[in-house]
């Protein structure tokens, strides 16, 4: 069970993190980019990872099926 303690010390972090504080900063065209091209980069690479888990399983069953295809072939022809 968390000590009343802890569950002040977890309050007042959760408070101080919810308080509004203004940067005043400025966040230029480069960096903008940059975040832009980071983002696009992980979608990329999260979707080639997928295309890659599934392709060459596929890939692998679609071969074996043409060879036993092509032994049967040469089997009866």
């Amino acid at each position: 069970m968390i000590k009343r303690n802890n569950l002040r010390i977890i309050f007042f972090i959760i408070f101080l993190i919810m308080i509004k504080n203004t940067a005043y900063a400025y966040i230029g065209p480069g960096m903008t980019g940059g975040v832009i091209a980071a983002t696009i980069g992980i979608v990329v690479a999260i979707l080639a990872a997928l295309f890659g888990l599934i392709w060459f399983p596929v890939k692998k069953i679609l071969k074996k099926r043409k060879e036993k295809k092509n032994q049967q072939q040469n089997k009866f022809g």
